[in-house]
């Protein structure tokens, strides 16, 4: 299992948009990949999932996966968060 912890540092948090990138993202690879904020955990492919955790900027999101791509999922969708959903 590869766990990491990032801070939301866009200034719109997860909206629509980001949230479709995730999930697109994180629908690439065949681990099972999980968002954890403030203790609700919701599935990292679902948009809607996404959504519920109303992750603003400055909220910390635990990205968790697990399987046999679960290292390369994981800098993956950190590389979105880093990137700031290419938003600037």
């Amino acid at each position: 299992m590869t766990k990491l912890t990032i801070k939301i540092i866009n200034e719109l948090g997860i909206h629509a948009r980001p949230a479709g990138m995730i999930a697109n993202t994180a629908s690439r690879f065949s681990c099972d990949i999980r968002l954890v904020k403030d203790g609700m955990e919701v599935n990292a492919k679902s948009i809607m999932g996404i959504m519920t955790l109303a992750a603003g900027k400055g909220s910390a999101i635990e990205i968790t996966a697990k399987g046999s791509d679960e290292a390369e999922a994981v800098a993956a969708l950190a590389d979105l968060f880093e990137k700031k959903f290419d938003e600037d």
